[in-house]
C-alpha cells in the first residue's frame, strides 16, 4: 500500500453522523461505525484530530426562531458538541484506539481544556484528539472551529466528511442535473457560497493554503483514499498546488 500523502489531518464531521433514525440523538452503534472508520485511517500511520458538530442534539437556529439570544443558543450548541465528543471517544476506546477529548470551554471533570501544544503532543503519541465546544466563542460555527484547530495543530489537510459525495452547484437531491465539481479554488468556493462549509472556514484555509476535501462520510474507505492522495470528492484549494496540470480545471 502507498504511504499517506497527508500525515496529520483534521476530520470535520456533522453531529448527524452519530444520530440514529430520524437524525436526532446519539446512537451508540452509529458511533461505533464512525469510530471504525477513524481507526482505519489511523492504521495507515496518519495522525487524526476530529471536530464534531451538534446538529443531532441542538441547532442554534431553532432557538433564534423562538427569540433566543444568539450567544445563548451558540453556547448550548458548544456544550452539545462535547456530548458528541464523549460518545465518539467511548466508541474509539472500546475498539482499542487511545483518544483524548479537549474542550474550548473548560469542563475539567469530563475533558481536558484545549491546549494547542498538548493536542500536538497527543497526536505525536498516536492518540486521536477530539476537540469539542467549537472555538469557545459564539457567532462561530464548528466549520470555522475545524479550520482554526487544523491550522493550530499543523494539519496537512481538512477533510469535511458529510452526507454528499462532493460539492455541487445546486442541491443534487432536488436537481438531478446539478454540476459536480472535482476541484474548486478558494475564491470560486466563496463566490459559489458552497453550502457544505461556511465562508469564514474557507477564508481561513485560503489564507494558510490548507486544502479542503469534501467527501461522503459513509462511502467505503473514502477517508483513507483522501490521505493516500487519491482523487475522490471535491478538493478546494490553490490551483497552483494541484497534483498535475491535467488535474486542474480548464
Amino acid at each position: 500500500m502507498n504511504s499517506p500523502k497527508y500525515k496529520r489531518v483534521l476530520l470535520k464531521i456533522g453531529g448527524e453522523s452519530l444520530a440514529g433514525q430520524g437524525g436526532c440523538g446519539i446512537d451508540p452503534e452509529r458511533a461505533t461505525e464512525l469510530a471504525r472508520k477513524i481507526a482505519q485511517v489511523q492504521a495507515l500511520g496518519v495522525e487524526v484530530a476530529v471536530v464534531l458538530g451538534a446538529g443531532n442534539l441542538w441547532r442554534g437556529k431553532t432557538g433564534l426562531h423562538s427569540g433566543m439570544e444568539r450567544a445563548t443558543a451558540d453556547h448550548m450548541g458548544m456544550i452539545a458538541t462535547v456530548m458528541n465528543a464523549l460518545a465518539l471517544q467511548d466508541a474509539l476506546e472500546r475498539i482499542g484506539v487511545t483518544t483524548r477529548v479537549q474542550t474550548s470551554i473548560e469542563m475539567r471533570s469530563v475533558a481536558e481544556p484545549y491546549i494547542r501544544l498538548r493536542a500536538i503532543r497527543h497526536l505525536d503519541k498516536g492518540r486521536v484528539v477530539i476537540v469539542g465546544a467549537g472555538t469557545g466563542n459564539p457567532y462561530f460555527t464548528t466549520d470555522t472551529a475545524a479550520a482554526l484547530r487544523a491550522m493550530e495543530i499543523g494539519a496537512n489537510a481538512l477533510i469535511k466528511a458529510t452526507k454528499v459525495d462532493a460539492v455541487y452547484a445546486s442541491d443534487p437531491l432536488t436537481d438531478p442535473n446539478a454540476e459536480r465539481f472535482e476541484f474548486l479554488s478558494y475564491i470560486d468556493a466563496l463566490n459559489l457560497r458552497v453550502g457544505v462549509l461556511d465562508s469564514t472556514a474557507i477564508t481561513l484555509c485560503m489564507d494558510n493554503n490548507l486544502p479542503i476535501f469534501v467527501v461522503d462520510l459513509w462511502q467505503p474507505h473514502v477517508i483513507e483514499a483522501v490521505v493516500l492522495g487519491q482523487r475522490v470528492g471535491t478538493v478546494i484549494g490553490d490551483p497552483k498546488t494541484w497534483r498535475t496540470d491535467a488535474d486542474a480545471p480548464a
